[in-house]
């Protein structure tokens, strides 16, 4: 079974910081682009980041410039989002998805597989 499996969400004080999990399994994923994105309540959920498996090329949200980044290891088939100086504003359901383009993009749309999520919460 090909699945997406997101988990590290939970509640940390502003400035804080935090380390998401994507584990994706069932096939090889060496074509794909991994994307995070996010969604707070009553938002429409939007790109944060993401990163191609196999040239490390990786893009950002201005949101989140120099504050996220996206390493992945290849040996356990997981890319990670490690979030720094959380605010508030970085609160929502993040989820992890593929898209089997090797190179980046933006858009929900264009990312076919997509994990379960998993909450953050940032208090101020």
């Amino acid at each position: 079974q090909v699945q997406l499996v997101e988990s590290g969400g939970g509640l940390v004080q502003a400035g804080g910081s935090l380390r998401l999990s994507c584990a994706a399994s069932g096939r090889t994923f060496s074509l794909s682009t991994i994307g995070w994105f996010r969604q707070a309540p009553g938002k429409e959920r939007e790109f944060v980041a993401a990163i191609t498996w196999s040239l490390s090329s990786t893009s950002y949200a201005d949101s989140v410039k120099d504050r996220f980044t996206i390493p992945r290891d290849n040996a356990k088939n997981t890319v990670y989002l490690q979030m720094n100086n959380l605010k508030p504003e970085d609160t929502g359901v993040y989820y992890c998805a593929e898209r089997q383009q090797w190179f980046v993009a933006k858009y929900d749309y264009q990312y076919s597989l997509w994990g379960q999520g998993t909450q953050v919460t940032v208090s101020s």
